[in-house]
This record gives structure tokens, C-alpha cells and sequence, in this order.
């Protein structure tokens, strides 16, 4: 499995344009997949682990109508992405909004793809998870 850990801000340029960390960008040298996420991220794939996330969503489809619903939205919601030669990946308006993308992106590893924050909600989202970190809680 191809593990992907760390994070860093980057400037999102006017054309929707963000640099991809070097770090991760041999995995995306083919390519990969751009989603709507869990929490109002975004999530880029690789083309592996969009195949695995595309067969565990499949199965939860059927249980219910709101899996069927929330598996349209994330069949509607994703994008096929290329990284430039400049090491640049364009997001689309669409999921620059539903991501509150607008000025910086805070490029997060979360092990078996990449996820793309809004700074601001990346603080307000993690601030309970750190303080049970640093509290040693459960």
C-alpha cells in the first residue's frame, strides 16, 4: 500500500492552480482522481486507491437511500486530474466551492490518498482531535 503522510500550505493562483508537495508527486505521474470528501474536503487518488475507494463505496450503495444518494454525489463530484510539468493541479470551481477553497490550500497526507483543506476549516475541524492528543484521551 502507498502511504501518504505530512502537510503544507500552498497558494491557490487565480487560474484554480495548486502545487502538488514533490513529495507526492511520483505517485501522480499517471494521473489520479479528485473527489469531494468526507468533512468538506477534497481528496485526490491515486488511480489504485481510487479503484479500492470506488469498490468499498459501491458495496455501501445498496443498504440504503442515503448511501445511494451520498454515492451519486460522490460519482458526480469527481474529477479525472492531471499534475503539470510545473508540479500544478488544476481543481475545478465546482470543487473549490463545495471545498471553500479560495486563497490558500492546506495539502494534508491522510495515508492512502491526499486531502485538500481550507486552512481556516482544517483548524476548526482537528482542534478537538489535537487537544485529545495532547490529553492522551481516547
Amino acid at each position: 500500500m502507498d502511504r501518504m503522510f505530512g502537510q503544507s500550505k500552498h497558494a491557490l493562483d487565480v487560474k484554480g492552480r495548486v502545487f502538488l508537495p514533490v513529495k507526492f508527486r511520483p505517485r501522480f505521474a499517471e494521473g489520479g482522481y479528485l473527489t469531494k470528501h468526507r468533512g468538506g474536503c477534497l481528496a485526490l487518488w491515486t488511480r489504485e486507491g481510487f479503484d479500492q475507494h470506488v469498490a468499498a463505496v459501491t458495496e455501501e450503495q445498496d443498504k440504503n437511500s442515503l448511501r445511494r444518494n451520498v454515492t451519486r454525489v460522490f460519482a458526480a463530484g469527481t474529477e479525472e486530474v492531471e499534475v503539470d510539468r510545473q508540479g500544478r493541479l488544476t481543481i475545478a470551481p465546482y470543487l473549490r466551492t463545495f471545498a471553500g477553497l479560495h486563497e490558500e490550500v492546506l495539502v494534508n497526507g491522510a495515508i492512502n490518498r491526499i486531502e485538500l483543506w481550507d486552512p481556516r476549516m482544517w483548524e476548526q475541524k482537528m482542534a478537538a482531535a489535537e487537544e485529545a492528543l495532547m490529553n492522551d484521551e481516547d
